[in-house]
């Protein structure tokens, strides 16, 4: 199975900085520092809940320790305790006791600009047990028949790397009925027509597999949601690429996350808002939502401006290929005998160095390829090419590969 990218860590900060009612699975940002440009700089909010977001608990003292200075707050009646003016670039940590349960933050650094919002979780092991006995009790009980839906929480993350886009499909199958539902088969997804390495990524429900392009999770599905995530790339030989997708089933809400590249721009019918949304780390993706879709639905998404690489230097290359199978046809049937053939020899060896010299320096210019291979391979070739031109030279052929003055 794929391994899992930094695009799906940066989907669990897109999913917290969407909005305050379309959160994930506490556990995934329990103590997590979310980035809030929103917030004044160095201030930092804490929020206490019990299980889910939402259930608050106001009156709960926090402390942050910043170095040995420990600050405290009281939670208010949303149960956020805020903390204003903490040494910028400091590191620090979070920390509140409920019912005799301690809660920390993971360690963050203060931010130079803006704020950062964290979110501690109480009761998440019992939560978590008492949801495991609950599944264990449904899957005793034979399935009924239903229906799924992808939650809100689903959305797509599209990333560049090496010429070739990265998408991401991060999925929640929901099942809101009490017990297993069964949906007359499995849930099939038709991925994209020229997507190539589909894989399900490290993480997902064992009941979902890739095969000839084609994402299958295997039912009856579980009360709750079950969790599927999927990686393939799509190349692109232009500056635009539009990405269609058609989901089997209800998707309770559009969202497509796109890093940010100078000069792209992204577009889709499907989207009412745009925003940008920093990942914490430097990045920033263009998050665009839009309402639900219906089963069937179908979201399509345009990137213009993506950065591509001219096909001259591949054509060149087949074009030169060509020419010397030519040369080899045209050997074979005309008899050449002696030197007259070992000169049509080096000159069709001549010209494969030169369409491979010519290949490494368009990857040269692309950035494809390292200084230190570049520096290598083109020294080789060019020791070659010269050792090439001194024997046609010896052959009387000349550096262009005339024949003029050889011997009888």
């Amino acid at each position: 199975m794929m391994r899992l990218s930094v695009a799906l860590v940066i989907a669990v900060v897109l999913t917290a900085a969407l909005s305050a009612q379309d959160m994930p699975d506490p556990s995934l940002i329990n103590g997590r520092a979310i980035p809030a440009s929103d917030l004044p700089n160095g201030t930092v909010t804490v929020r206490v809940v019990r299980e889910a977001i939402g259930n608050n608990l106001p009156g709960q003292k926090v402390t942050v320790t910043v170095g040995r200075t420990t600050q405290t707050a009281t939670t208010d009646e949303q149960g956020r305790a805020e903390f204003k003016s903490l040494p910028r670039g400091a590191d620090a940590i979070a920390e509140v006791a409920v019912e005799g349960e301690t809660l920390r933050s993971q360690p963050f650094a203060v931010p130079t600009s803006g704020g950062l919002r964290v979110i501690l979780v109480a009761g998440i092991a019992k939560a978590a047990e008492r949801k495991k006995q609950e599944e264990a009790a449904a899957a005793a009980s034979p399935p009924v028949k239903g229906t799924v839906v992808l939650g809100s929480n689903s959305r797509a993350l599209v990333q560049l790397r090496d010429d070739q886009l990265e998408v991401f499909y991060v999925l929640e199958i929901v099942n809101s009925a009490r017990a297993r539902v069964d949906i007359g088969g499995p849930l099939v997804v038709e991925l994209p027509r020229e997507a190539i390495g589909a894989s399900v990524i490290e993480g997902s429900s064992p009941a979902a597999t890739v095969s000839n392009g084609r994402l299958v999770v295997t039912g009856p599905f579980a009360s709750g949601t079950t969790a599927v995530q999927v990686g393939f790339r799509l190349p692109h030989r232009g500056g635009e690429l539009t990405l269609s997708q058609t989901w089997p089933v209800a998707l309770q809400r559009v969202i497509v996350g796109v890093e940010r590249i100078d000069g792209v721009k992204v577009s889709s019918p499907q989207f009412t808002t745009t925003n940008e949304v920093p990942t914490g780390d430097g990045g920033v993706f263009i998050v665009g939502s839009g309402p639900a879709l219906p089963p069937a639905g179908t979201t399509t998404v345009t990137l213009t401006g993506l950065p591509h690489h001219s096909n001259t230097a591949q054509y060149l290359a087949l074009g030169i290929a060509a020419g010397i199978a030519l040369l080899g046809v045209w050997l074979s049937t005309t008899g050449l005998t002696g030197r007259a053939q070992a000169r049509q020899t080096l000159t069709a060896r001549r010209n494969t160095l030169l369409g491979q010299l010519t290949q490494l320096e368009t990857k040269r210019r692309a950035g494809t390829v390292d200084s230190s291979s570049y520096a290598t391979r083109r020294q080789r070739l060019v020791t070659e090419l010269e050792r090439i031109y001194g024997e046609l030279d010896d052959a009387g052929a000349g550096p262009e590969g005339g024949g003029e003055g050889v011997a009888a």
